[in-house]
């Protein structure tokens, strides 16, 4: 009877282990499947919160059906779920991806405004993404010109205004180092790019960092 238990567990364990690498191997070599498919399948990763695997599922669509009229829609859901996840690497990722291939499409202006978006919300560290700033503030002049008549002109603008309130923080910083170092010159250049914004320093509220980023900034 000994022998019989475990003969039978043995052969419990060995349909169970049968079953989950039938399972594996199945999700393993899924592949030539519909667009619809690949599309459906990677909208249920992102509502479960799994991302890392509907990039995956975006790669076999983009892969097995390249000219799909899903692709460009399945790029900017990625984008908006990246962005929510904070991931803005990736986000900007599948924007450049997406500004390259689909430049004349109708929704373009709204790619360029989530790619402003993306930059925006990373500006993480006041006095050292001073770069990113500035490539962001040259975006959105572009994305001005471009796109006039855009619907996303007022968040443009409001991030715009952001943009810019962080700029004049920052040259009012830069220019206070230089006095406490006694460079006068440096000093007086980046105080009149201050005095020549349109932003009213005095309106600035410094930005409170916490003591242990202090230290770096």
């Amino acid at each position: 009877m000994i022998k019989s238990l475990k003969l039978k567990n043995l052969l419990l364990i060995a349909c169970a282990a049968f079953v989950f690498t039938a399972c594996s191997s199945k999700e393993e070599q899924e592949y030539n499947k519909p667009a619809l498919y690949w599309y459906n399948k990677m909208m249920k990763q992102i509502s479960s919160g799994d991302l890392d695997q509907a990039d995956d599922t975006y790669t076999s669509l983009e892969s097995e059906h390249r000219n799909s009229p899903f692709i460009p829609s399945a790029m900017l859901i990625l984008v908006n779920a990246h962005i929510d996840e904070e991931q803005y690497a990736l986000a900007n990722f599948y924007l450049d991806e997406y500004i390259k291939r689909f430049g004349l499409s109708k929704d373009i202006d709204y790619a360029r405004y989530l790619k402003i978006k993306a930059n925006f919300l990373g500006f993480r560290y006041q006095f050292r993404d001073q770069q990113l700033v500035e490539d962001t503030i040259a975006q959105i002049q572009d994305f001005k010109t471009k796109y006039k008549n855009s619907p996303y002109m007022p968040l443009v603008d409001t991030i715009n205004s952001r943009l810019y309130m962080a700029k004049a923080s920052m040259d009012k910083e830069i220019a206070e180092l230089y006095i406490r170092r006694d460079k006068e010159a440096a000093a007086t250049f980046y105080e009149q790019k201050v005095q020549n914004s349109w932003v009213n320093p005095a309106e600035i509220e410094p930005v409170k960092v916490p003591f242990y980023r202090s230290i770096f900034e």
